[in-house]
């Protein structure tokens, strides 16, 4: 599983950080920093995170190399 944020998107709300704080974190105030390709055991985790994002700025890219924007 390969993940890739919009930081041009993202607003720093960091409802990802405490649904899957192994995966993503803040750096300073507002960076977000996160581990671009997880373990696929946090799949589910990292769904969860993603589909909690205000602004929709996390995109998820399956192992078939289909990629989609998860969303709430």
């Amino acid at each position: 599983m390969r993940i890739v944020v919009d930081l041009n998107r993202c607003q720093g709300y960091a409802q990802c950080v405490f649904l899957a704080p192994e995966i993503f974190r803040l750096s300073g105030e507002e960076a977000l920093a996160y581990e671009p390709n997880p373990d696929d055991a946090r799949r589910l985790q990292v769904q969860r995170a993603a589909a909690a994002c205000p602004v929709q700025a996390i995109l998820i890219d399956r192992l078939d190399g289909a990629e989609r924007r998860v969303t709430s």
